[in-house]
């Protein structure tokens, strides 16, 4: 049973509006002044509203499940995936891997937008090289595999988890800029494209997401003809088309949340798809593969017996006989191949591992919280360039420079500006600024608690020492899990439940990703059919 139907991907697609709307002013129940209203200081409410998922994305509805339980065996004696009730929030996921094509649209818009920048551009190549074997002929794939039209479709592999990282800051990226260009927020394609490199704004930077929210890309060559009108009575310059307009911001609800690496939980709870076996809360089977049953092969009538998932059947079998391939493939297939799992995902078992966000540790799962489990946080804050004016520091490519956070609570006013003028003072040699972004993870002095302060939870609950790591064994602050299993794979790592871990710099012919992105709101998704109690709508205040 498929869970998902196209009248509730619809229903997802309802977009924040402003609530002036109405024929009805409405009024805050607190203090009865009118909203939307710019005589009045022109205060805003938005409609509330399910925003839709970005482009690629399914969304997923979250819910409790049993972390590590589709595993009915250990074969490896790891004990790493010790059964768990946990919960996940609802959070959308990508249909697809990530293929081909569209790892090749990454690398044109970075030869487009900084065609000097031969290191940027060669960082973010894959490492085609993961295909050779000292007794095997492989150099056909390190030579096509990546660019030949006929492998457009199928998963993108060589790509290590921070290259996966930094294309889901990409695509964000990517995608908020085309929603506000189709829109008239900021300048067109089409008049953008008169003024130069597609993507590059008048200052000559890219557009990022977190630096047009904090109204840094703004200006001459940049706003669009259809801004939003600007109700602070500040920022008043006339009326009808010399209105004064504004940014879009977050609390419009027309920018996407960022696109980021599934973590362990989520990617496990998408792949069994439970959902489609739940009707009231209860759950008719379970599962050892993203589908029913426990065998590998199709009962269906009219494809009975065929396989559901590129995997290898045993030593030496890749696809079959010729003449009658079990599972249509050699090596990797096509994204879309075979059948979807009831949340509409392809290729949640075979084809390549995934890489996702967790930190490997084999207790994880003792340790995490029950609610949204992951291990890997690195909190960080944005640098300040100007602490007063609140303007963020950019690296030579316009995004936010990131460093560790100082303290898990917020600072006053006063410490804050104070730790961040120390900051500027700080970088203020360029030998400082050579260093590339990112966060750090040293300790830090916690101004709040006087204390130090590690903003590094990676190895949280370790009961050695870190120094260990990497020297007693392979597991360290590097490990990153990947999961599902690949075309070279037995069936065994088809089961979502089991886990393995890679070096984050290291790359794989076996393993590629997908990306997902967190929902906000209410977490339901199907709601027809369903009871519900009544929700009563508040009354707007009248004066008496």
């Amino acid at each position: 049973m498929k869970v998902l139907t196209n009248t509730a991907i619809v229903m997802l697609g309802l977009v924040v509006t402003l609530s002036s709307c109405s024929n009805k002013k409405q009024q805050s129940q607190k203090t009865g002044l009118s909203y939307n209203d710019p005589k009045n200081g022109g205060y805003l409410r938005y409609q509330q509203s399910h925003p839709a998922p970005g482009p690629g994305l399914v969304p997923i509805e979250g819910g409790t499940f049993v972390f590590g339980g589709s595993a009915d065996q250990d074969v490896t004696y790891e004990y790493n995936n010790v059964r768990r009730r946990v919960t996940v929030p609802s959070f959308y996921m990508d249909e697809t891997e990530v293929s081909n094509q569209d790892w090749l649209d990454y690398l044109h818009w970075i030869n487009i937008t900084f065609p000097n920048d031969n290191e940027l551009y060669y960082n973010a190549l894959p490492d085609t090289l993961v295909w050779r074997k000292p007794l095997s002929y492989n150099e056909p794939y390190v030579d096509n595999y990546l660019r030949h039209p006929a492998f457009q479709d199928y998963p993108v592999v060589g790509v290590t988890w921070e290259q996966a990282q930094e294309y889901c800051v990409w695509r964000t990226d990517r995608t908020n800029e085309n929603i506000l260009r189709e829109r008239g927020n900021l300048v067109t394609w089409k008049d953008q494209a008169k003024g130069g490199a597609a993507g590059a704004s008048a200052a000559g930077q890219p557009f990022n997401t977190d630096i047009y929210l904090n109204g840094q890309y703004k200006g001459q060559g940049v706003d669009g003809k259809k801004m939003i009108r600007d109700l602070n009575p500040n920022a008043q310059a006339g009326t009808g088309k010399n209105a004064a307009r504004r940014p879009v911001r977050l609390e419009d609800g027309i920018l996407k949340q960022g696109y980021r690496l599934p973590s362990e939980a989520e990617w496990e709870y998408a792949a069994l798809a439970l959902a489609g076996n739940t009707q009231f809360e209860n759950i008719n089977d379970g599962r050892v593969y993203p589908w029913d049953g426990l065998g590998v092969r199709s009962p269906n009538r009219k494809t009975r017996g065929l396989i559901l998932a590129n995997f290898k059947r045993g030593s030496g079998d890749n696809a079959g006989v010729g003449g009658g391939l079990n599972d249509k493939a050699i090596i990797t297939a096509p994204v879309r191949t075979y059948t979807p799992n009831d949340f509409g995902l392809y290729n949640m078992a075979g084809n390549v591992n995934e890489w996702v966000a967790d930190t490997y540790r084999q207790t994880s799962f003792e340790e995490v919280d029950d609610l949204n489990p992951f291990r890997g946080n690195e909190f960080s804050n944005k640098r300040l360039a100007n602490p007063t004016k609140g303007l963020y520091a950019k690296d030579k490519y316009g995004r936010p420079i990131k460093d560790a956070a100082t303290s898990n609570k917020k600072l006053k006013y006063a410490d804050m500006i104070a730790q961040q003028q120390a900051q500027v003072a700080k970088n203020a040699n360029p030998t400082a600024n050579s260093a590339a972004p990112g966060a750090t993870t040293t300790a830090v002095k916690d101004p709040l608690a006087g204390k130090a302060y590690t903003p590094d939870y990676r190895d949280f609950n370790d009961t050695v020492s870190t120094a260990l790591y990497g020297n007693t064994t392979l597991v360290n602050n590097h490990s990153k899990v990947y999961k599902g299993g690949s075309w070279n794979d037995m069936a065994y790592w088809l089961n979502p439940a089991t886990r393995r871990f890679a070096d984050q710099e290291s790359a794989s012919a076996e393993i590629g990703f997908r990306c997902a992105m967190t929902m906000v709101g209410a977490p339901e998704i199907n709601t027809q059919g369903k009871p519900h109690l009544p929700v009563k709508k508040a009354k707007n205040y009248k004066a008496k």
